[in-house]
């Protein structure tokens, strides 16, 4: 026989969340700071025991923090500052499935068209640019409801980023591996200098073209391959050509200044022949000057599209 509960006793809850979960993870502010510190202690622990102990195994903890931690340390700032409402998801899948598709399409696309010629920077720039932004669209073809300006510089730098972190991992791989063995210097002169200029590359371009892109996607999610978005493209590659070259300008431009000919081609690889203390000098106020206006331009341009959204 039942009994019903006298009147006026409450009625039993179902045990469950009182409240309806928060709509991104909460990241304490300040973890890019904590992640770039913290990783370059242990990427600097790791090439010193890597240098004392010679022991290969250890190349890839080496090659991997170096390559991802100023990668990483920027999609993370991006994401507390910019994109909480995106999700971790679109930001995760943009940084490791879009670096990963533009690695592997430009590669591949490189492979078959480009041979060695005074076109290569420019052909180069475009293909992995344009395969940047075909990844971008492949990781977004599902989230329709994922477009503006301020996505799109969010997502796009991820993917940059991305593909920044295993272009850089490929490079280091190839300076570490030697016919003499391994070669720990040439490794960390590569990754040094990649790292320190992650976050003017790979990352800001992409930015840019995202933004462009995602600003101008229709509401059914549908992407439009606009005049401006082809404009956009062509414009970042322009300057992805200009950053690669810039070495091999700076070569041409000393030769002319010091009288010594045009005998060192511009897309050649290596320095001058036996280059004086002048041409040295000149050299690498060259090539560090255009890579700073290369990388200025670029940072003008992503302000000058973040001053166009409201909620940036």
């Amino acid at each position: 026989m039942s009994h019903s509960p006298p009147p006026g006793t409450p009625k039993a809850r179902i045990p469950g969340p009182q409240q309806p979960p928060p709509p991104y993870p909460r990241i304490a502010a300040g973890l890019w700071r904590r992640c770039l510190g913290g990783g370059l202690a242990l990427w600097g622990l790791a090439a010193w025991v890597t240098y004392e102990t010679r022991i290969s195994m250890l190349l890839p903890t080496l090659i991997l923090l170096g390559s991802f931690l100023v990668p990483v340390a920027f999609v993370l700032w991006a994401y507390e500052r910019h994109g909480r409402d995106l999700g971790v998801s679109a930001i995760l899948g943009s940084f490791l499935a879009g670096g990963t598709l533009g690695v592997l399409g430009a590669s591949l696309t490189q492979s078959y068209l480009l041979h060695p010629s005074a076109a290569l920077f420019a052909g180069v720039g475009l293909i992995e640019e344009a395969a940047k932004l075909a990844a971008l669209v492949f990781v977004l073809r599902r989230q329709p409801a994922v477009r503006g300006l301020r996505a799109g510089l969010v997502l796009g730098a991820a993917v940059g980023f991305g593909f920044a972190a295993l272009e850089s991992a490929g490079y280091a791989v190839n300076a570490a591996v030697s016919t003499e063995g391994l070669d720990l210097r040439a490794l960390l002169e590569t990754e040094i200098p990649r790292g320190l200029l992650a976050p003017f590359g790979n990352g800001l371009w992409t930015a840019i073209a995202g933004g462009v892109l995602l600003s101008r996607r229709r509401l059914n999610g549908r992407f439009r391959c606009s005049a401006p978005v082809v404009g956009t493209c062509l414009a970042v590659s322009l300057l992805h050509t200009l950053w690669d070259a810039t070495r091999g300008i700076a070569i041409r431009v000393v030769a002319r200044l010091t009288g010594t000919g045009p005998e060192e081609r511009l897309f050649m690889p290596g320095y001058l022949v036996r280059p004086s203390a002048e041409q040295e000098h000149l050299f690498t106020l060259f090539s560090v000057g255009g890579l700073a206006l290369v990388a200025l331009a670029g940072i003008g341009w992503v302000r000058s599209l973040a001053r166009r959204d409201p909620s940036w």
